[in-house]
């Protein structure tokens, strides 16, 4: 074993205000750092927080399913930098945005959760491409949602037809996987699927309360978790991050919290519980790990705001 200090190595974040919430785990702790946004419609504010992604110049991409924006913020202090999308008709626009990732070229794409379609913009925020539209036919999908890209290959899990769906980056229907049902490959509602290093896929299965990891080419490899409130136990597992050693992080929409665990599913700490309070959550979806800083942005939902944690003391890994 060897143990990997977090803890000096973001000293510089401390600088930030906000009371303190920490995780309460003899090896690491989660302290609140900041928070991002207010309820509202204007430039920095939300009013339905989904997903996230950094841009290739380290910016934070924040979705909101409900004024239709994708916003752009400074991720070390929270300051708005600009928006795109917004309602409307026009190639650039967007209905429902939820799902969000960035290429290795800065690429940026976004599912669109009402239409179907999922839009590609360069990394100055222009339009570039749509493909894909609402259906069940193979290359279409109903209530896109939390995505990644691996290799070149966009992977895209549907909470309507209970499947990942994979396409190239220049938006070519390749495969799809899973299908409805509480058996292992199977899902309900699968809300996020997010690669670790080694090219794992882990998915959110939400309503079977669970996480499933697959390989690159869909075929299942295993899975963890079941109904409670317990360590290691799910209701509505929604949002997943992946950090610099490949440890999962976990949203939960029913119990207000967020689970760590290690890539083999051991459980590590949680923190959070319901409330409006810094270290309290309501409705939680999409969150994401700065690999440089260990930085934690967690989609605090119901409280139309984004809080940003920061790991203190250690996590206790096998050594790779």
């Amino acid at each position: 074993m060897r143990t990997l200090l977090l803890g000096s190595a973001l000293a510089l974040c401390a600088t930030f205000g906000g009371q303190a919430a920490l995780a309460q785990n003899a090896g690491v702790q989660f302290e609140h750092v900041m928070n991002i946004g207010s309820a509202g419609t204007g430039e920095g504010q939300f009013k339905y927080v989904e997903d996230f992604a950094f841009t290739k110049d380290g910016h934070l991409l924040v979705t909101d399913a409900a004024h239709a924006w994708v916003q752009v913020f400074d991720k070390t202090n929270g300051k708005f930098i600009s928006r795109f999308g917004g309602k409307g008709d026009n190639d650039v626009n967007l209905d429902k945005p939820e799902g969000i990732a960035v290429d290795p070229d800065g690429n940026i794409f976004i599912a669109d959760y009402n239409t179907g379609f999922i839009k590609k913009y360069d990394k100055s925020y222009k339009w570039v491409l749509t493909f894909s539209e609402y259906g069940s036919e193979k290359g279409q999908n109903i209530k896109s949602e939390f995505m990644d890209i691996r290799d070149g290959k966009l992977y895209m899990p549907e909470a309507g037809n209970h499947r990942v769906d994979v396409f190239d980056l220049n938006g070519k229907f390749l495969f799809d996987f899973g299908g409805l049902g509480v058996e292992t490959g199977k899902f309900n509602v699968p809300e996020s699927a997010k690669f670790t290093s080694d090219g794992k896929l882990y998915v959110a299965d939400l309503k079977n309360d669970r996480i499933q990891v697959f390989d690159m080419q869909g075929k299942f490899l295993t899975t963890w978790g079941k109904t409670g409130s317990g360590p290691s136990e799910f209701k509505s597992p929604a949002g997943i991050a992946i950090d610099k050693y490949d440890n999962i992080y976990v949203t939960e929409i029913g119990n207000d919290r967020v689970q760590v665990f290690d890539k083999t599913g051991k459980f590590i700490t949680t923190w959070g519980k319901k409330g409006s309070a810094n270290g309290e959550f309501g409705n939680l979806h999409g969150i994401i790990v700065d690999k440089a800083t260990g930085l934690v942005y967690v989609a605090d939902t119901a409280n139309n705001r984004i809080q940003v944690f920061r790991p203190v003391g250690s996590f206790n890994v096998t050594a790779r």
